[in-house]
């Protein structure tokens, strides 16, 4: 069987053996299986479950009583913010404790299957959550703390196993099954007319058929225990904080990343809201599956073409400063157009542009890691910036959207008319296209990648 497993005497080394086919079919087959399990839940099964516990259907739009709609917008970003705070500590935990696992099946094959098991089963719990929003928090979060880690440890495995210039297309494979995954899951619930809780409980087995295949393939080289980092409490806290002074390449990446997901969290998360209470839809799910395909198609194709552009020329700045732009542009769009017909237009754009940075961005922070022997953890800070904003965007948002509601209805206290919807979700989707603006800009100090 071929291999690109490192020898322990070059555990740490900078892989130089391409990774074959094989081993990218598998592993972008386990990044569907986890995009679909997260995404589809965050787009739909969530924010649906939410409304429906609070006794007010998505599908009513225009027909809910005006102020009510903003109930199900609030408590879903307070249940996604409390559930990025269990992500803030869960990413960088289980990427240090990868980088210091002993087992004989490797450093981070135990933590993909304790994430993926831990994922599965939550959102099984999750789904059977019917009346009380406390309970619906508590296995989200869960949920998300099994997101995490899995994606802690098979990130990891990028830096450990697949040489630079073949990271931009690997990458690609990473990002390409967000845009998929997101889409199947919604057409399963739709199409097939799930209920929240066989949606959820799908979307929990593909997640498991998906990720063992590559969990069995992986060739995880175990750690010796004499190459073991030094570890205690004091060490592992600290090694949380990567100084932006003496490593100032990772910093601008990190605070890059961070921007412009928010930026696209913001503009996505609140989507099916949007298009419920922001236009009035009557057919909320049916639309936004539409607007979805869209921008999967565009992902997808700029994923993968983006990312293989980025290795023939060996730079990834540029494709990073365009897809930001590009977001930008789509969000304001939507802002200032709030049409169906224009929703369409900047789906696509918006694909275009956040494909392009998944998969150079992802290659581009792996060349700024500060130390070989801590990839895991340093990927986990990293990838931080990929799930906290898309937990926080929601509460984020629905304090823009209530707010700027607010004050186009001249009533701050209950000023949730339609009309007032209109101008809150515009708001919303300005301050998504200043972040992605902001994150484009910070990406122009590094000087260790071009």
């Amino acid at each position: 069987m071929t291999t690109t497993t490192p020898a322990p005497a070059t555990l740490f080394a900078e892989p130089i053996r391409r990774v074959p086919s094989r081993w990218i079919a598998l592993f972008a087959t386990a990044w569907l299986g986890i995009w679909m399990a997260q995404l589809t839940p965050i787009q739909l099964l969530l924010p649906q479950q939410i409304a429906e516990v609070m006794g007010l259907p998505i599908d009513q739009g225009a027909q809910i009583e005006a102020g009510s709609w903003l109930e199900p917008v609030i408590a879903f970003g307070i249940i996604s913010a409390i559930a990025g705070l269990c992500a803030l500590i869960a990413y960088p935990l289980t990427g240090a404790l990868s980088d210091r696992t002993t087992s004989r099946f490797g450093r981070r094959r135990p933590w993909i299957l304790a994430g993926t098991v831990i994922f599965a089963v939550s959102l099984a719990l999750l789904g059977v959550q019917t009346s009380s929003l406390v309970l619906v928090g508590v296995f989200w979060s869960f949920a998300l703390i099994g997101f995490c880690v899995v994606t802690a440890a098979i990130t990891a495995t990028i830096s450990d196993q697949v040489p630079v210039n073949q990271r931009g297309f690997v990458s690609g494979w990473v990002s390409a099954p967000q845009a998929v995954g997101t889409i199947l899951g919604l057409l399963l619930v739709s199409v097939l007319m799930l209920s929240t809780l066989v949606g959820y409980l799908v979307v929990a087995v593909v997640l498991v058929v998906l990720v063992v295949p590559f969990l069995v393939f992986l060739k995880d080289a175990p750690l010796a225990a004499d190459q073991r980092p030094p570890f205690s409490l004091r060490i592992l806290i600290s090694g949380f904080w990567v100084s932006p002074r003496k490593f100032p390449d990772f910093g601008w990446t990190l605070l890059s990343r961070i921007l412009v997901n928010l930026g696209n969290a913001l503009g996505t998360t609140q989507l099916l809201y949007f298009v419920a209470f922001g236009l009035g839809s009557t057919d909320a799910v049916g639309d936004l599956v539409i607007l979805s395909a869209v921008y999967v198609l565009f992902f997808t194709i700029s994923a993968l073409v983006v990312g293989r552009l980025s290795d023939r020329i060996g730079q990834r700045k540029i494709f990073v400063y365009i897809s930001a732009y590009l977001q930008a542009i789509a969000a304001l769009l939507l802002a200032f157009v709030p049409q169906y017909g224009v929703a369409v237009v900047a789906a696509a754009i918006l694909g275009l542009g956040y494909g392009a940075f998944m998969a150079v961005d992802q290659a581009l922070a792996t060349q700024v890691l500060p130390d070989s022997h801590s990839r895991g953890k340093d990927l986990g800070i990293m990838n931080i910036a990929n799930a906290v904003p898309q937990a926080i965007a929601p509460l984020l948002g629905a304090v823009i959207v209530v707010v700027a509601a607010g004050l186009a209805a001249g009533q701050p206290d209950d000023g949730a008319t339609f009309a007032g919807a209109s101008f809150g979700f515009g708001a919303l989707f300005v301050a998504s296209a200043i972040f992605a603006v902001l994150g484009g800009l910070s990406i122009m100090p590094i000087k260790s990648v071009r």
